[in-house]
């Protein structure tokens, strides 16, 4: 695998970051040369650092602080980053995802759970309803 997207998508890049910016969201071209475009958006994928800079600046929030607010709200999020469906659907509200943030997590036996049976990715996406929202899996099963 070559592809930066295909290698994070598989637990490889466990130093890296993804995010997902819907054309919604934010609509520049310029991040064309930075990542992907996939369906409604861009999806970059880059080393830890400087993707947390890139998200503050996309989103005016602070990547582990998103993280943070979101991971106590369980949602799904599919496994290509690029789409998700909102805890809070079903409100009669409109509900579109926003923002994806991902990074991966290498497999560790001794956390046990699903961190035992392989690498571990984690998402956090915004929805346009103003809900963030949590989901994880193995990078394996994906």
């Amino acid at each position: 695998m070559s592809n930066p997207r295909e290698e994070f998508l598989a637990g490889e890049r466990p130093e890296d970051v993804a995010l997902f910016l819907a054309d919604s969201y934010v609509s520049d071209d310029r991040l064309e040369k930075f990542g992907d475009r996939v369906d409604e958006g861009i999806l970059i994928v880059v080393d830890g650092e400087s993707g947390r800079s890139a998200f503050q600046a996309a989103t005016g929030t602070g990547a582990m602080e998103f993280a943070k607010s979101a991971m106590s709200n369980e949602g799904h999020i599919d496994d290509e980053l690029t789409d998700g469906e909102c805890p809070a659907a079903g409100d009669g509200a409109d509900h579109a995802v926003e923002f994806i943030f991902a990074f991966a997590e290498e497999q560790n036996e001794e956390v046990g759970g699903i961190y035992a049976d392989g690498d571990v990715v984690h998402a956090y996406a915004q929805c346009t309803c103003g809900t963030a929202y949590s989901d994880r899996w193995n990078a394996s099963e994906s």
